[in-house]
Parts: structure tokens; sequence; C-alpha cells
């Protein structure tokens, strides 16, 4: 069983501190508590400045006396597991991993092990936590059979400063993916904002209620008859992003079983079933490779750029895709 306690935060604003918004002043100020869980208490209204909640969007002025009261728990035990890496660059600092399919990221309710995370405790021995002791060193997440760039912060500084360039949105990731169809233009930009739906809890739609905003930009590298093969950007991070809006203007990731990529429906041509057919033969996720990652290193301040090749199974699916074309 986990134990809770009950932590206070005081602080008032140094005049060095002015202008930041609250989120991030936080977060810098060491209070010990993860980003989201940050950003649930400013949601919850357990942040006060001046014994008043405030937005996430709220900039610290000098003076102002910061109160947050909160509560932990002792997480459970997150063992280390000797699981094959594909490390692509490791430093002190953080660690750059090509994730392959099939894995989670980091350990949650009910699912403990088998995660890149018990991979990297053993090859590590410790990562940072600050707070969050189910996903240490976590920066950002892949869907279990996406695969491609993930970076992980081995020290506390290097999570700090990777989490608050995230929030700036100055880490940038660009993806390889096929969808079904043709998504209109060789380039273009989706905005249309992502919820949880309604009917499943695991699963996002496009919607104005209780949504957030996201954009994602995309263009075209090659067209094929029922497929197009793309490189995707995210301006923003929502939890199946991509999938979602692609499935939202019609063009599914080709084998996504959860948003229509493997849905006969999906194509308006039927004397293309067998292609499509011949297409979900090959893969058996969904076809989305998370291929670039671009930051700042957090100590040298060194401009760090990664890249990995299409995967066998959607260099499979680019090898069957042209020769179709071809004939």
């Amino acid at each position: 069983m986990s134990q809770e306690s009950v932590k206070e935060f005081r602080r008032t604003v140094a005049g060095r501190q002015k202008g930041r918004r609250i989120d991030q002043y936080l977060i810098s100020a060491g209070i010990g508590i993860s980003r989201n869980l940050t950003q649930k208490l400013i949601h919850d209204g357990k942040v006060l400045v001046n014994d008043s909640p405030v937005k996430s969007a709220y900039r610290v002025k000098c003076g102002d006396e910061i109160y947050v009261r909160f509560q932990t728990h002792t997480a459970p035990q997150i063992k280390a597991e000797s699981i094959a890496l594909d490390i692509v660059h490791e430093d002190v600092d953080i660690i750059v991993v090509n994730k392959s399919k099939g894995i989670v990221v980091h350990p949650a309710r009910g699912n403990l092990e088998h995660t890149m995370v018990n991979a990297l405790l053993h090859h590590c021995g410790q990562l940072p936590t600050l707070g969050d002791r189910v996903r240490p060193g976590v920066l950002h997440r892949l869907d279990k059979d996406t695969t491609g760039l993930i970076v992980f912060a081995k020290t506390d500084n290097a999570l700090t400063a990777l989490s608050r360039a995230i929030e700036r949105r100055e880490v940038i990731k660009k993806y390889d993916v096929f969808c079904w169809n043709y998504p209109g233009l060789p380039e273009g930009v989706i905005e249309a904002p992502i919820g949880r739906s309604g009917l499943d809890r695991k699963k996002m739609v496009v919607t104005p209620l209780s949504s957030k905003a996201a954009t994602t930009k995309f263009s075209v590298l090659e067209r094929f008859r029922i497929a197009t093969y793309l490189k995707v950007s995210l301006i923003t991070g929502r939890t199946h992003q991509i999938r979602v809006h692609f499935r939202h203007i019609g063009c599914p990731i080709v084998g996504d079983k959860d948003y229509g990529g493997r849905s006969p429906g999906t194509i308006s041509r039927s004397e293309e079933l067998p292609v499509f057919r011949g297409i979900l033969s090959i893969i058996d996720r969904q076809a989305l490779h998370a291929a670039e990652l671009h930051f700042t290193h957090p100590r040298t301040g060194g401009k760090m750029h990664f890249k990995a090749p299409l995967p066998d199974d959607m260099r499979e699916v680019l090898k069957y895709l042209r020769k179709e074309s071809a004939r």
C-alpha cells in the first residue's frame, strides 16, 4: 500500500524570476513534483498566488506570495529489467533510444514491468524522478506500437531543462507516416482541438468540448494510388495527435486498429482492396515512426540532431507501394 502525506510549499517571488509562467516557476523552484502534477494542481485551484488561485498562463510578479498544498504518496517500486535497447546516443545527462514496436515507454497502473523505464533502470542504474517515481527520466512518450526516437533524462537538471524546452516547443519531433488516401495538398496544417472520447476513455477525438488546441504539419514525400508517404511535424503534443488528426481528415494511419487504419471502408476504390489487404499483411501496427529529434543539450547548449531510418515493416510497406504503383 502507498503512504500519503501532505506537503506545503511557500515562497516569495524574487525579482529575477518575474515574468515566468507559474507552472514554469514551480518546476524550476525544485518543489519536487512532476510537470503533469504541477499542471493538475493549477487546474484544481491548489496553487495560490497572494491567496487566490491562478491559471497556468499567469506570470509571476516580484513579491508574489506563492502557496501550494499537495499530497504525495509512495509510488510502487519499479524494478530494473534486462531488456535490449537500441541506444542512439548517451552521455552523462541524456540517453536517446530508437524505440521498437510493442514496448510501453513507462510503467502505469496494472503494468509495472517490461517497459522502457524498466530497461533504462537496468542500463543506467538510476533515473531522476522529481516526484514522479513511476515515470523517472521520462520527457515525452510514444505509443506502444509507434517506433522511433525518444530522449530520456539521466539527471535532475536535464529533466528540468528539457521539460521546459518541451513546454516552450523547442524540442522538434518529426515522424515518417503512411496514411490511407491523399490528404488533399502536397503540404498543409491540420488544426483541430483534441479531447478524450466520451464513448471510450482510452481513445481521443476531435471535439470542441473539454479539449485542447492541437496543430499538426505535414508534407507529402510520395503519393500512391491508395496511400501517401508523409513527413509529419507536431506543433503541439496531444495524446494520439497524429493518429486522431489524420483520421479526422479521412486519411487514417495505415494499420491503425484504433483509428480506422485497418477498415476496408477507409479506401474509396473497391478495386484496390487486394492492395489494401497486401499492405496490412506486411504491417500489424500503425505505420508511424519518430524519425527525427532535434533539441538543445541541457548542459552544454550544443545542438543535438538525431535521425532513425524506417523500421523493417514500414520499409517493406514502402517497397510494396512502389511496386504496385509501377504496374
